[in-house]
């Protein structure tokens, strides 16, 4: 008697612990859009104005997002658990970190976000058709060229090896992201991608660390900009991208991101005074109407 009395008190704790409404799936999309921006603004910011060179920049990185999610974990009482996938996604967080770091010493903000996030949706998009995702050819065509058009009023076009690490970041990035669809507390998956990457990020630092002779490879300015990268808009970034990401297809997902040289761009020119002209507004423009047309008409693979 006592137990069917008590029955539903567990349905009634199961429905407080049901996603939040589905109106805080924009907001926080572009909560995470703006992370990742802030993430290039950030890189370049340092590399620009500052001495830390690329691995310093992605060590402390890497160590402020791990500490900054292990103190959230403590406070929420959760345990660290090394899942399946943890290696893999955590190999595939210091590749993205790692080819970031180094490419944006030689690319612009903007034009860095859109090679990054370019390869990233490849990735995702390769992996949604094989899933047998649909979406919208038009958006994606329109997506696509409007970020082409975007790129090409920028007078000085990223040098081959930078264009093809940032790539490299981009690939990665995709691949930690759809490793981020599988089941868990996002925090708790992000926190452990993070811990165990960090041995990987010391590791590169050490190994190149004879090759910084003739630049700091530590300079306070420098690891200001590489925490708060770490800490705020990688950390908690890649938290709410989890929680965002498996609730979008992977065409959606892919295609979101399409954004993010947009709003890169746009604080290369509100904080490093890089120039956009009417064309570049015109085809960011076109390039968010296209993101805009897919993340409406991508459409998950129906069961088999």
């Amino acid at each position: 008697m006592n137990q069917q009395a008590r029955s539903p008190q567990p349905a009634t704790d199961a429905g407080r612990e049901q996603p939040p409404l589905p109106a805080l799936l924009p907001v926080l999309t572009c909560v995470a859009m703006l992370a990742f921006a802030g993430n290039s603004l950030l890189a370049r910011l340092a590399f620009q104005t500052t001495g830390i060179d690329a691995a310093a920049f992605t060590a402390i990185r890497i160590v402020a997002g791990a500490l900054t999610l292990l103190a959230i974990l403590r406070f929420q009482r959760g345990k660290l658990a090394v899942g399946r996938n943890a290696w893999w996604s955590a190999a595939l967080l210091f590749t993205y970190a790692a080819a970031f770091s180094f490419a944006y010493r030689d690319i612009g903000t903007g034009a860095g976000a859109l090679v990054l996030f370019t390869s990233a949706q490849l990735v995702m998009i390769g992996y949604g058709l094989v899933k047998g995702e649909r979406a919208s050819i038009a958006g994606m065509l329109l997506a696509l060229g409007g970020m082409a058009a975007f790129l090409l009023p920028s007078a000085s076009a990223p040098s081959p090896g930078a264009a093809l690490l940032m790539a490299l970041a981009g690939a990665a990035w995709g691949g930690f992201s759809l490793l981020g669809r599988s089941a868990g507390p996002p925090v708790l998956n992000t926190a452990v991608s993070f811990l165990l990457a960090v041995p990987l990020a010391l590791l590169l630092l050490l190994l190149l660390l004879p090759a910084a002779r003739d630049a700091p490879v530590f300079d306070p300015p420098g690891a200001v900009y590489a925490v708060v990268s770490g800490s705020i808009t990688s950390a908690l970034g890649y938290a709410v991208w989890y929680w965002v990401r498996s609730r979008l297809s992977a065409i959606g997902a892919g295609a979101v991101q399409l954004s993010v040289p947009v709003i890169s761009a746009v604080m290369g020119l509100l904080f490093l005074g890089e120039r956009m002209s009417a064309w570049g507004i015109l085809a960011g423009l076109a390039t968010l109407a296209g993101v805009a047309w897919v993340m409406l008409s991508a459409k998950k693979a129906p069961p088999r």
